[in-house]
């Protein structure tokens, strides 16, 4: 192999390498800031003297961007 073509391919390869551990980080930080998120909502609701009424648009908003959330979350 030529001199010119091994480093070309090491770099080709380690960015074809690092692209699914990207994604893979992007999904696991989406999660790390859904749990948050759900827990930072536990506290609040523990310190409110009465239970959450959702009005009808809060529902509708709920229903909406719960679609694409797989149903096992």
């Amino acid at each position: 192999m030529s001199p010119v073509i091994v480093p070309l391919l090491y770099k080709v390869t380690r960015s074809l390498l690092t692209v699914p551990s990207v994604l893979l980080r992007r999904g696991t930080a989406k999660e790390a800031e859904l749990l948050v998120l759900r827990h930072e909502n536990a506290v609040l609701r523990r310190q409110l003297a009465r239970p959450v009424r959702y009005e009808p648009a809060d529902r509708f908003w709920f229903t909406a961007l719960s679609g694409p959330v797989p149903r096992r979350h």
